[in-house]
Parts: C-alpha cells; structure tokens; sequence
C-alpha cells in the first residue's frame, strides 16, 4: 500500500509563494511518475504539474508554466511543489498523486491514470 500526505498549503497574498509537499510512505519505490493536480469549488480537477521518476523532466498546465516548478528527492520519498507569484485564480485544494504503473515514457496527465493519491491540501490565494 502506498500512502500520500500533501503539506504546506494555506493562505497567501497574490504574489506570494507557497511550497507543497508530498511525502510518500509505504511501498515507496519511487520509479514512477509524481503528478500534482488541483480542483476549484464548481470546476474540475484539472492538472497542474508532473515530473518523470528521474526528475529530469517536467510537464506543467500553461497556467502555471514559468510560476511553478516541481521537484522530487528520493532520497526523502518526498515530491515539492514550488508555487510562486500566486493568483487568486491558483485558489484550489491542491493533491499529490503517483502513477499507477512504473514508468511509461511520458508523463501522465490524465487523473485515472494515478492510482495513489494523497487527502488535499487548501491553497487559497487573496487578492
């Protein structure tokens, strides 16, 4: 079984900066790709951030491309979400997630293809 916890949320001024984490616990073999993805109240859950289980590479939502980057230590089992220049618009529960199969060759984007995920963690961003 494999186990997510997202940290660091809360609340921040637009402009500010806020970093998420995503410890991973249990089976934690970290051969797989990490996936963030946010939902809004009356929207979808809509992708935000992925990276390959190296971490040389990443895919972000052209809406946060250029303001959020996202990282992995292994060593930590722990995936980062560095988000800054916060737009109210960037308002949402944010979750963590690892994908449900070891890596495929492209980073995932599609929710169902995550088979682990973690409880949420509210961003909310003031204006």
């Amino acid at each position: 079984q494999v186990q997510l916890v997202e940290s660091g949320g809360g609340l921040v001024q637009a402009g500010g900066s806020l970093r998420l984490s995503c410890a991973v616990s249990g089976r934690t073999s970290m051969y797989y790709a990490m996936g963030w993805f946010r939902q809004a109240p009356g929207k979808e859950r809509e992708f935000v951030a992925g990276i390959t289980p190296s971490g040389t590479s990443t895919e972000y939502a052209d809406s946060v491309k250029g303001r959020f980057t996202l990282s992995r230590d292994d060593a930590k089992n722990t995936a980062y979400l560095q988000m800054n220049n916060l737009k109210p618009e960037d308002t949402a529960v944010y979750s963590c997630a690892r994908d449900g199969s070891p890596w495929r060759g492209v980073v995932p984007t599609a929710p169902r293809l995550f088979a682990y995920w973690g409880q949420g963690i509210q961003v909310t961003v003031s204006s």
